[in-house]
């Protein structure tokens, strides 16, 4: 598009869908399968864990923290754990934001339960993701800058007659266009929807919720557990690249493509990572029942593992213990070497130490405990 001038509101962008023949291309389909076979995987290994509550607890504050370190609002996932099921005033400012990105992530699994995906969702979800009501941008002066040079790469449109018209024009690309396939259509809508820069600040988050809402409302994912993000930030800089390339070329076969391999590698990283959490619950159940048999139940550790920084009140809270049996089931975890009691302000904290290292680990491996018939030095990989 050599008419193209990042400094000029694109108020020309053009509606949805692109020319068929950007998007149906046979990379693109031959893509689109893996991608499709990667995330079916991933669904089905979600649902071999017995309480998904484990997966929904742990891999959206995966995702919360990436997507907000893409923003450069920087957190880290020991803090997002501390704070997850306390009141968020206890947390710094970053980590906040990105607990608020989980609930927005929460919330709008549960809208797309009820309808198809809408302006007032997207509206809904950035409101919640910044803690304040927000409304479509409608101030002028708006522009995306690098953040290196400082130089202006992109204005949106500006106008919230010409932002309603343009997200009504790609709430209807999502719902309509079931013939394209839906990952494709996912990168088309992600492009969009960041084109279009509806709201002063969270767009992207917004946009990235999107995503994985898209494939919770069509059956493809059961919850929002995607974690996308982390293949962002590894491709930062093709990931900005593509998009602007959409912009000035309408080269959308190399955007999808990008989506596309994301999603696969993506699938499949996250497919060995809850197989690892699966395998690390067995091999725990079974060490804590030998070292514990008077105290140990499957429901405890599953409390380990959808709470890795535990309170006594968690385990009241799951119906397990009142509050001083509680305390000693935690203390006697604490002395078998599975939990590691930490202070917390006024409070104690029981960390699961070996499984925050599975969680926040690049490699999906896991150190036995010592104390059955195995080699304790030996790590395992998932399978």
């Amino acid at each position: 598009m050599t008419d193209f001038d990042p400094k000029v509101p694109y108020n020309q962008l053009p509606d949805l869908p692109p020319p068929v023949d950007m998007i149906e291309t046979t990379e693109i389909f031959k893509n689109c399968i893996n991608a499709r076979v990667a995330l079916a995987e991933l669904k089905q290994a979600a649902e071999l864990i017995p309480n998904s509550a484990v997966l929904v607890n742990a891999l959206p504050l995966l995702e919360a923290r990436a997507s907000s370190e893409i923003e450069n609002i920087v957190t880290t996932t020991d803090k997002l754990f501390e704070f997850a099921d306390v009141a968020e005033d206890k947390a710094d400012a970053a980590t906040k934001e990105a607990l608020r990105y989980r609930t927005a992530l929460f919330e709008g699994s549960k809208m797309v339960q009820r309808g198809m995906l809408t302006t007032d969702m997207a509206i809904q979800i950035c409101s919640t993701i910044k803690g304040i009501e927000l409304d479509l941008r409608a101030e002028l002066g708006t522009t995306l800058k690098n953040r290196m040079s400082g130089e202006v790469i992109y204005t949106p449109p500006v106008g919230q007659k010409l932002l309603q018209a343009k997200l009504d024009n790609l709430a209807e690309f999502m719902q309509q266009n079931t013939g394209i396939d839906p990952l494709v259509r996912m990168a088309i809508q992600h492009y969009q929807f960041e084109a279009i820069h509806p709201f002063a600040d969270g767009n992207g988050r917004t946009g990235r919720i999107l995503n994985i809402l898209f494939l919770v409302q069509l059956g493809l994912l059961n919850s929002p557990i995607l974690y996308l993000s982390r293949y962002i930030i590894q491709n930062k800089a093709a990931y900005y690249r593509l998009l602007q390339n959409v912009t000035h070329d309408q080269d959308w076969a190399a955007w999808i493509l990008f989506i596309l391999h994301g999603v696969e590698e993506t699938c499949t990283w996250t497919t060995d990572k809850i197989t690892a959490i699966r395998e690390l619950m067995e091999h725990t159940a079974e060490f804590t029942q030998t070292k514990l048999p008077k105290t140990y139940s499957w429901e405890l550790v599953e409390v380990l593992f959808k709470q890795p920084y535990c309170r006594i009140g968690n385990l009241v809270d799951a119906g397990i213990a009142k509050r001083q049996t509680a305390s000693v089931y935690l203390k006697q975890f604490c002395d078998i070497g599975v939990l590691k009691e930490v202070k917390s302000g006024r409070e104690n904290i029981f960390v699961h130490p070996k499984y925050i290292e599975l969680l926040t680990g690049e490699e999906n491996v896991w150190v036995y405990y010592a104390g059955l018939d195995t080699d304790t030095d030996q790590s395992v990989e998932p399978g």
